[in-house]
C-alpha cells in the first residue's frame, strides 16, 4: 500500500501496525438514521487504511495521501476545529479522551482506496484512526462503544448532524450479510444471503464529484426535517421540548398523514421521505430474508427517487447516475 511507503519515506523506519476501517453503501435507509430511523447496509471491501506507529511523548501526527499539509497536536491540547482535514481525527481524539485515559500518540499516514464522500470516508477515517490509537494506547473498545465514541466525535466536535448509520454499518458489518438496524436502540440483526438468492455483485459508481458532509446542504436537510416534526407535534396538541429533541420517530405516521399538508412545502417533503423511507427498510429487510434481490433493489431504486425529490440532495451529476442505473438492465 502507498501509505506504508509514505511512512517509510517520512520516518525512516517501517510502520508499527495497519489499521484498516471499511467504506460502506446504503440501498435502502438513507437520510433517516439522525431521526431514529431503519437502515439496511453492507460493508465493502474498500475503506481506510493508516499505516501508524505509536509516539511516546503524546503527540499526534498525521499526513494523508487525499489531502496536503500534515496536523499535529497533542493528546492533551487538542483544541477547536480549523476545518481542514484532520478535524475528524481532532474529533476521535477528543471524543475518545472523554471515555478512556490517553497517554501515547500517534504518527501516520491514511490512504482512502476509493475518492472522498459518498461511502461514509469521513467515518471510516475516524473509525480506522480510533482503532490505531486505541492500540497505541492499550485500549479495547467494545463495538457499539466503538460506534458511539465515532458518532460523537463527528457529530459533536466536527459539527454534522449525523446518526449511526455510518459507523454502524462500518463496524458491524459481515461479508455475505445484510446489517438491518434500528438506531433508535441500536438493536440490529444480521441478514445472511439467502440460499435461493440470485447471484449478485456489488457496482460501486464514481460521479467525478467529491465532498464532505460538514460542508454541504446536509444540516439544513436535517433540521428542515426537524420542524416538520416539531410542526406536527404542535398540530396534534402533543408535548414537545426544545427543537434539537424533535424526532420524526417519536411522531405516528398517523399524526403525519393527518397534518402534513398544512406543513411548509420543503418540510413537508423532508417528512415524507422518512416515514415512506422507514416503510421501505422494513419491507426490503423482508425481502433480503427471503432471497428477493428484485423486490430489494425495486425498493432501493424507490429510494434513490424519494432522495431526490423529497430529500432534495444529489448534484446533477449523481442524479444522472441513477436515471442512467434505471435504464441498464441487470442493475
Amino acid at each position: 500500500m502507498r501509505c506504508e511507503e509514505r511512512f517509510f519515506e517520512t520516518y525512516h523506519r517501517d510502520a508499527e501496525g495497519i489499521s484498516f476501517s471499511p467504506y460502506r453503501i446504503c440501498p435502502i435507509g438513507a437520510h433517516s438514521d439522525h431521526n431514529l430511523g431503519k437502515i439496511t447496509g453492507l460493508a465493502i471491501d474498500k475503506g481506510i487504511h493508516i499505516a501508524y506507529s505509536a509516539k511516546r511523548n503524546g503527540v499526534i501526527e498525521m499526513s494523508s495521501l487525499q489531502f496536503p499539509k500534515r496536523a499535529q497536536w497533542h493528546i492533551r491540547e487538542i483544541g477547536d476545529k480549523t476545518g481542514d482535514w484532520a478535524d475528524y481525527l481532532r474529533g476521535a481524539t477528543w471524543a475518545l479522551a472523554k471515555k478512556h485515559s490517553l497517554n501515547t500518540g500517534l504518527c501516520g499516514v491514511i490512504e482512502g482506496s476509493l475518492p472522498i464522500g459518498g461511502l461514509s470516508s469521513s467515518a471510516a477515517v475516524i473509525l480506522a484512526y480510533l482503532n490505531a490509537l486505541c492500540r497505541a494506547n492499550d485500549i479495547r473498545l467494545a463495538p457499539q462503544e466503538l460506534i458511539d465514541i465515532a458518532f460523537d466525535a463527528e457529530k459533536n466536535y466536527v459539527g454534522v448532524n449525523v446518526g449511526t448509520l455510518d459507523q454502524s454499518c462500518e463496524v458491524l458489518g459481515k461479508k455475505n450479510y445484510l446489517l438491518y438496524l434500528d438506531c433508535a436502540d441500536d438493536s440490529f440483526e444480521l441478514i445472511p444471503t439467502a440460499s435461493e438468492m440470485k447471484p449478485y455483485k456489488i457496482a460501486i459508481f464514481f460521479s467525478g464529484l467529491e465532498h464532505s458532509l460538514a460542508g454541504s446542504k446536509y444540516n439544513m436537510r436535517v433540521d428542515e426535517l426537524r420542524s416538520g416534526v416539531y410542526a406536527l407535534q404542535a398540530y396534534a396538541g402533543m408535548d414537545y421540548g426544545k427543537f434539537e429533541q424533535a424526532n420524526a420517530r417519536n411522531v405516528p405516521y398517523e399524526i403525519y398523514l393527518r397534518y402534513k399538508d398544512a406543513l411548509p412545502k420543503p418540510w413537508a417533503r423532508r417528512c415524507e421521505h422518512w416515514y415512506t423511507e422507514f416503510r421501505r427498510v422494513e419491507a426490503g429487510a423482508e425481502a433480503w430474508r427471503r432471497g428477493d434481490i428484485e423486490e430489494y433493489g425495486r425498493l432501493s431504486f424507490e429510494s434513490g427517487w424519494s432522495s431526490i425529490h423529497n430529500w432534495e440532495s444529489g448534484a446533477p451529476e449523481q442524479i444522472k447516475l441513477y436515471e442512467i442505473m434505471r435504464e441498464t438492465s441487470g442493475i
